[in-house]
């Protein structure tokens, strides 16, 4: 998977737990769980619809590299290798 892929997934995932936002409004660096007010559960919810869009299965230990969209768009596209 590209970093782009990864981006998109997570901006998908983003726009399922978070309908209502505007995500273009939101910098790909910028804290989503603090920009969009996710709760804990909001945050599960997201990390459930990204895993299983990317069928990488996230752990509670990767949730530190989950933190804005471009961290997560290189963590992800890291661990789903090319394609």
């Amino acid at each position: 998977m590209t970093p782009q892929e990864a981006r998109e997934l997570i901006e998908r995932a983003l726009a399922q737990v978070a309908p209502e936002s505007d995500l273009t409004a939101l910098p790909p660096d910028a804290d989503f769980r603090d920009a969009l007010e996710l709760d804990s559960l909001d945050f599960l919810s997201f990390v459930e619809a990204l895993s299983d869009a990317s069928d990488y299965r996230i752990e509670e230990d990767d949730y530190p590299a989950l933190t804005s969209v471009a961290e997560g768009a290189e963590f992800l596209a890291a661990r789903t290798g090319p394609g």
